[in-house]
């Protein structure tokens, strides 16, 4: 991995550059709350948990992290096509799972979309289990 890459917090100053990015990765999907008045406020709910790469001023990761007091959440894990394969991926996630257990939270989960092969084997590589008997639901607002 390039020396030049740094990481830091998310700020809601990066959000232009995430979207891209967003829009760059194959497996993430941009829905509902991820327009910028509803990651601003994901971001001040959750200060210092999320997580961004830079190569100089150029972001090239985000990672969306947060926790509901019992359980650690990672949203929208992206790395800009061409950074893939350096670490930088399981550096953000390193990050945010330092972030959680500061805040004193011993699980975290992530949604993996089906049709996100590599994805799946990504987070698996990084230590993730499939969760048995689970299956994602949700309902619209």
């Amino acid at each position: 991995m390039s020396s030049a890459i740094e990481t830091r917090e998310f700020s809601i100053d990066d959000y232009e550059a995430a979207v891209e990015l967003w829009k760059q990765v194959e497996g993430v999907e941009i829905a509902e709350g991820d327009d910028k008045e509803s990651v601003a406020q994901f971001l001040a709910r959750n200060p210092g948990s999320s997580r961004v790469a830079r190569d100089g001023s150029a972001v090239v990761a985000v990672a969306l992290c947060a926790h509901d007091g019992r359980r650690g959440h990672i949203y929208h894990l992206a790395v800009a096509p061409t950074y893939q394969g350096r670490g930088i991926g399981r550096r953000l996630v390193d990050e945010c799972l330092d972030r959680l257990r500061r805040a004193g939270l011993k699980r975290a989960i992530i949604l993996v979309a089906n049709d996100n092969p590599p994805g799946r084997e990504f987070w698996r590589r990084c230590g993730w289990e499939d969760l048995p008997g689970a299956m994602a639901m949700g309902i619209d607002l």
